[in-house]
């Protein structure tokens, strides 16, 4: 078993920015970067990335580009092989994910379909 850290949530939102400003302005974290999809945010350890899809493509997945909601975690981990090889030993399936993704990520989901991204280089604000 390989160990990770949880250092990334993604939320699929109606309006990115509208988002950000309530998490900046109720708890204090700090906006780090930004992309047509996304606005990734920092408490200084975690990553909270908000996601507001502009086509069913970018979504790249059956909820579509209009889901609200919990999308996605992701763990931080030293050797990816390592760990695709547990989470497919252990009943989870490699997930396509959108094709933008910054942080050379890997999505899979698990054996109750919940998708979460593995990496090895981290999320924009995360501290190993």
């Amino acid at each position: 078993m390989v160990k990770g850290q949880l250092r990334h949530i993604a939320i699929s939102v109606p309006n990115k920015d509208t988002a950000a400003k309530f998490y900046e302005q109720t708890f204090g974290l700090e906006r780090v970067s930004e992309s047509r999809v996304a606005t990734r945010l920092t408490d200084g350890v975690m990553n909270l990335t908000l996601l507001q899809f502009e086509t069913q493509e970018d979504a790249a997945d059956n909820r579509g580009k209009d889901f609200v909601g919990l999308h996605h975690f992701g763990f931080w981990v030293d050797d990816a092989e390592a760990s695709i090889a547990d989470v497919e030993k252990n009943g989870g399936e490699y997930h396509p994910g959108p094709k933008e993704t910054k942080n050379a990520e890997m999505k899979f989901c698990d054996p109750n379909g919940v998708i979460f991204d593995i990496s090895t280089h981290g999320w924009d604000g995360a501290k190993r």
